[in-house]
Formats: C-alpha cells, structure tokens, sequence
C-alpha cells in the first residue's frame, strides 16, 4: 500500500535521492532493541534504584526509541544521565557503546555469516523490493547517498555484505566517535552543497524521525518507510505513527510497488 499524506508534494525535478540504512534498506539490525534496551534495563537496576524492572524497561523504552535515527552514541549519552541521576558513576558513552555493539554482534554474527555462505541471500536480508528500487533510480542518473546512525564501518560492511553499496559509491556516511562531526542535517546540507540542488529537488527514504524532518526542514520529498522488519509484510503502526508526526508525506511498507511509487514522484 502506498499512503500519500500531502497531496501537493513537488514531483519530477528530483536531483538526488538520501537513504538511511536500517529498516529502511537493511534488516540485518532488526530486533536491535531487545539487545540495548535490556542492557541498559541491567545497568540501571545495578545503580541500586529502587524501580522495578518493569519500570526501568518503560523508561529506557521511550527515550531509546525517542532518539531513534540519531547516532547510537546519543542513546548512550542519554543512558549516561540516567546512571548519574540515580546517584551512580556512568562510564564513558563510548564504553556503553562498545558494550552495545559487541552484544549486538552476537545476535546478527549468524546473518553476517549466512550471507557470506550464500545461505541467505541479500534480498531475504532487506526491505523488499530494495534492489529493484536503487536499480530504478541510479538508472536515471540520480546520485544516491546513505546516512546512518548507525557506525560507518559496519555501514560500510553491512551494506557491501547486502550488495547495496554499488550504488552509492563513495556517498554513504556514518556515525563517528566524534559525534559532532557528523549528524543526517549535515548530510543533507553536503549533498545540497555538493549538487548544486535546491531543498525541494530533494527526495529521502527513511523509517525513523530525523532523515524524515530534516528533509521537509529544506523543503524535501520525505517517503516514510514504516516497515514490518520482523514479518517482511504490511505496515508497522507504531512507525507509521512517528513518521506522521515527523512530517513524511509518502508512508510505504516495502518497495514492492516501486513502479506505483515512482509514478507518482514523477519519476
């Protein structure tokens, strides 16, 4: 289903395309919350905080996927505070974050693996119709860029492993341990900059809050991924939700319609 939200979107004069990369292209990461959120549940109770588990989970819970989209350093920032506000000494969020990743890796080792065996192909590992759609675009001479919060060297990995990154190039950007340097509003600034576009030519996927509001913020094309990581189907209420109020004006499950979808970009 392709759910059209602003009617009066520009079409047509697009000049370049921005992807973010988990559970807008890849599946890789997905149930990446049932790994951070419990690790910061254990951090948290070990502070000696009278809350209950239950508590602590709804708490982490909000402010985790509040921050969503962002780098992953800023969850660990937020979790930093919270250790400090419960009357304990955090570590280092870089720490937190090493700590995160290396639990992550356990989870999504035996993916990275199937893909390399050929066990898994790239296709069952991303959003459907993920391919077809950046064959589509980068066929039309449109330049692709990818941001992630996530770290670069795993984008990078990651996406070579899924045979995305052929169509990106060197345009695919990531998070850094010095987080300032980076952020999807710099991204986007660097792409108008590089182009020569203006905002409204303009035209970003994603499935979390940020890509989606900074591009509106210049006047961009925002296409909400609001995808069922889990089931591969349908759409996924909850981030449908938060890209409604984040200002997408397109709202997608998948790709599998990418020949509906770019007809009514114009392209």
């Amino acid at each position: 289903m392709i759910e059209v939200i602003r009617q009066d979107f520009p079409r047509g004069e697009f000049r370049a395309v921005l992807f973010d990369f988990d559970g807008t292209l890849s599946l890789i990461r997905r149930g990446w919350q049932d790994v951070m959120i419990p690790m910061m549940v254990d951090i948290l109770a070990a502070t000696g905080t009278q809350e209950s588990r239950e508590a602590l989970h709804a708490h982490v819970e909000e402010f985790v996927m509040r921050l969503n989209g962002k780098q992953t350093i800023y969850q660990m920032l937020q979790l930093a505070e919270e250790v400090r506000a419960r009357g304990a000494t955090p570590c280092d969020p870089l720490e937190y974050k090493r700590r995160y990743h290396e639990l992550l890796w356990e989870r999504i080792r035996p993916r990275v693996a199937a893909l390399e065996a050929g066990t898994l192909t790239p296709e069952e590992l991303t959003v459907p119709g993920t391919h077809r759609l950046l064959a589509r675009l980068h066929q039309r001479g449109l330049p692709l860029y990818l941001a992630s919060g996530t770290d670069l060297v795993y984008v990078r990995k990651e996406a070579h492993a899924l045979d995305v990154d052929q169509f990106f190039g060197p345009r695919i950007y990531g998070a850094v341990d010095n987080y300032r340097t980076f952020s999807k509003a710099l991204v986007i600034q660097r792409i108008l900059q590089e182009t020569g576009i203006s905002g409204s030519q303009l035209l970003a996927f994603g499935d979390g809050f940020v890509e989606i509001e900074e591009t509106r913020r210049v006047g961009g094309v925002a296409v909400g991924v609001a995808s069922n990581e889990e089931t591969r189907q349908g759409i996924n209420e909850w981030k449908r939700n938060r890209l409604l109020r984040a200002g997408a004006d397109i709202i997608v499950g998948d790709y599998r319609q990418e020949q509906e979808l770019l007809d009514l970009l114009g392209l």
